[in-house]
């Protein structure tokens, strides 16, 4: 067959036989020029061509030749197929959660910016200090936001289909969810600062509630950002990834220090909030949860429209 009749034919055939390597690597380029994403195993010198024109070249560790290696992008250390489920399981897993890593850091860090610029644009003091903002940063970095790296993988990870492989990190759905989200916290920081100064509170008190708003935030939009799509309102939802639930306690115990802490009073310009700012402070950030949770469900039904 010349090139364009075995382009057509692999489309229709599930199987080839007795094919010699350069069978294989023209098979390889056929699929290809049909816009499939293409695997190839092997383990000869003679498979080395087509596992290295394959987009996903898989040699047997083994059995398989150093040639097949070295051409492979991935090698079963145990020869046996059913590793490659696994590792295309472990890869999306992987995947799923640089997104809600993105998802959850952006903006996060997109609200403190815009806190800063807007503060500036309606020229009031600055809600949170820089040296506040240096806090926040470090507590979360290496507690909210390293917990996500954790997550296990999603119930429906390998019913998806494959993604394609030009597609952006940044989809449009993370995009609109960063400026969403940087959005809301931005509003509601400003405006719990705006109504502690309106109602004769010192702007050390005033700023202590912005920061605590700002964590507060974060905490609940976390467990938000732990299905991108999902509903998270489930057992698992809350409870499904200790390291998530390890976090939000240690950085709560840190708040508590950051605010009560006569050392961090001094060193911060904190104050000491009262008992019952608590419960408007949490009552209102749990806001972002449930709007979050709301949006999920109404980009749900578009897709559902759309389908």
């Amino acid at each position: 067959m010349d090139d364009e009749t075995l382009r057509i034919e692999v489309q229709r055939t599930s199987i080839f036989a007795r094919v010699s390597p350069e069978h294989k690597l023209r098979l390889v380029t056929a699929l290809q020029a049909n816009g499939q994403v293409t695997a190839m195993t092997g383990d000869g010198i003679n498979d080395a061509p087509a596992l290295k024109r394959a987009d996903v070249g898989v040699a047997m560790g083994v059995k398989g030749t150093e040639a097949a290696k070295e051409a492979a992008e991935m090698v079963l250390a145990d020869d046996n197929f059913a590793s490659i489920t696994y590792a295309v399981e472990e890869g999306r897993t992987v995947y799923d959660n640089i997104k809600k890593t993105l998802a959850f850091t952006l903006p996060t860090n997109g609200a403190q910016a815009g806190i800063i610029i807007a503060s500036v644009l309606i020229g009031i003091p600055l809600p949170i200090t820089p040296l506040q903002i240096l806090w926040i940063n470090m507590v979360t970095a290496v507690t909210l936001g390293l917990s996500l790296a954790f997550e296990p993988p999603e119930g429906d990870v390998m019913q998806r289909p494959p993604r394609a492989p030009g597609e952006s990190l940044l989809t449009q759905l993370l995009i609109w969810r960063i400026l969403f989200i940087s959005a809301i916290m931005v509003i509601g920081t400003l405006g719990l600062f705006l109504w502690d100064r309106f109602h004769g509170e010192t702007l050390e008190m005033a700023r202590t509630t912005a920061v605590n708003t700002l964590i507060f935030f974060q905490i609940f939009y976390l467990f938000n950002t732990r299905y991108l799509k999902r509903p998270v309102l489930s057992f698992n939802g809350f409870a499904g990834n200790r390291a998530v639930l390890l976090a939000v306690s240690v950085i709560i115990a840190l708040q508590i220090l950051f605010t009560y802490l006569p050392v961090f009073q001094q060193v911060f310009g904190t104050a000491a909030v009262p008992g019952p700012d608590w419960i408007r402070l949490i009552s209102f950030t749990t806001l972002v949860f449930i709007v979050v949770e709301s949006e999920k469900q109404i980009l749900k039904r578009l897709e559902m429209r759309r389908a």
